[in-house]
């Protein structure tokens, strides 16, 4: 097999990893001159910054007025656990899992909180069966699966007249998807992945009917300080205009506002989404050309816009041992990044061996055009290699 000659166009922008994710268009360190450093984040204006940024939030995700947002310590893993600790137990609760981060939720309600629970499972690349989610019940779940490419692709599942709360990891889903407010309860997300800030933080986002839960329920088990939403029975609002738990990034926080502006200047949500969109267009149009390579997700109707995971399927790899197919698609995100044309796009350490590759709006569609040469490029020389061997 000859390696063909090295692609001519090389995307100007290679970051297409899963998170953090790539920087906003034009961004530069100057864009963060604003940041109030060396400040306390309790300061009048510190906390106008933090009250910015939750403002911003709301005007570009488009969240109702009588939804609570706040920034919380732990970035997207702490804003699900503090929901999970702070409301679940006195109801039944059940559980979507088909990536890895699902199946961390389901050890932290099974094992940790020692809670009974329905776990509604499913392979790589699918759904569970959602006919089978009870509206008597909590439900956790993963709206866009960040680590398997597959997202649900609606709320039409949950029931508008449910009595349980639902809590969603929206965190490659939110600024990229629709996501119905009116069957969301509690919504988390990081600002590393979809506008592509710098880690660290959360956002957690609580609608009436977690507020209630949360002034309605005490749990059984020691709250650690970190989780406390509460005081007195009532939810602590000040959480939620600013007055964060812990002492966050000021920096980071910045950042976040920067990219909110951005985002807000193009369109917001529904110009991010498009932008997420025809992403994706191009990487199905590409594997429609590309014999060796294929989505993970294979129904379109499930199929991630932002965290897109490949395949390989060419009959000389996926006759390989599993261990090898691992290490061939190690060598391909190895090529790929040697060449600085794709940087941090492995798949997912427990997902099956291949490429994810991040296209939510903060890349641009030019540098995903530019990318595809280079992935046949990549297959054919770590092919190659293999024939070779």
């Amino acid at each position: 097999m000859t390696t063909p000659p090295k692609p001519a166009m090389r995307p100007a922008r290679p970051e297409f990893s899963s998170g953090p994710c790539a920087k906003r268009p034009g961004w530069t360190p100057e864009n963060l001159s604003n940041a109030v450093l060396g400040r306390s984040h309790r300061s009048k204006l510190g906390k106008a910054r933090l009250k910015e940024a939750i403002d911003r939030t709301r005007e570009v995700l488009e969240v109702p007025d009588d939804f609570l947002i706040g920034i919380v310590p732990g970035s997207d893993t702490g804003a699900v656990e503090m929901a999970m600790w702070s409301m679940l137990g006195p109801k039944p609760v059940q559980l979507l899992a088909f990536e890895s981060f699902g199946k961390d939720w389901v050890t932290d309600v099974t094992k940790q909180l020692k809670l009974e629970a329905e776990v509604l499972g499913a392979d790589y690349g699918e759904l569970p069966d959602l006919t089978k989610v009870r509206k008597d019940a909590d439900l956790v779940f993963t709206w866009n699966g960040t680590t398997s490419g597959v997202r649900v692709p609606n709320a039409d599942f949950i029931a508008a007249d449910r009595e349980g709360i639902t809590i969603c990891d929206a965190t490659s889903a939110a600024f990229a998807q629709t996501l119905d407010w009116a069957k969301l309860d509690v919504v988390t997300f990081s600002w590393q992945k979809a506008l592509g800030g710098e880690g660290a933080h959360g956002v957690l986002i609580l609608g009436p009917r977690a507020v209630a839960r949360l002034e309605s329920y005490t749990p059984a088990w020691p709250m650690p300080k970190l989780f406390r939403m509460t005081k007195g029975g009532k939810v602590s609002l000040d959480i939620f205009e600013g007055a964060t738990i812990n002492t966050p990034s000021m920096l980071c926080v910045e950042d976040y506002i920067d990219a909110l502006k951005w985002a807000a200047s193009i369109g917001g949500v529904a110009e991010m989404k498009r932008r997420a969109d025809a992403n994706l267009a191009v990487l199905e149009a590409w594997t429609q050309r590309a014999p060796w390579a294929a989505f993970l997700a294979e129904d379109p109707a499930i199929r991630s816009n932002t965290s897109v995971c490949l395949n390989v399927i060419d009959s000389r790899v996926t006759s390989l041992a599993e261990d090898a197919q691992a290490d061939f698609a190690k060598k391909l995100a190895s090529v790929l990044e040697k060449e600085g044309v794709a940087l941090d796009v492995g798949g997912y350490r427990d997902a099956p061996p291949g490429l994810r590759i991040w296209c939510g709006a903060t890349v641009d569609t030019a540098d995903l055009d530019a990318l595809t040469p280079w992935l046949d490029w990549a297959f054919a020389t770590v092919a190659s290699e293999l024939q070779a061997a």
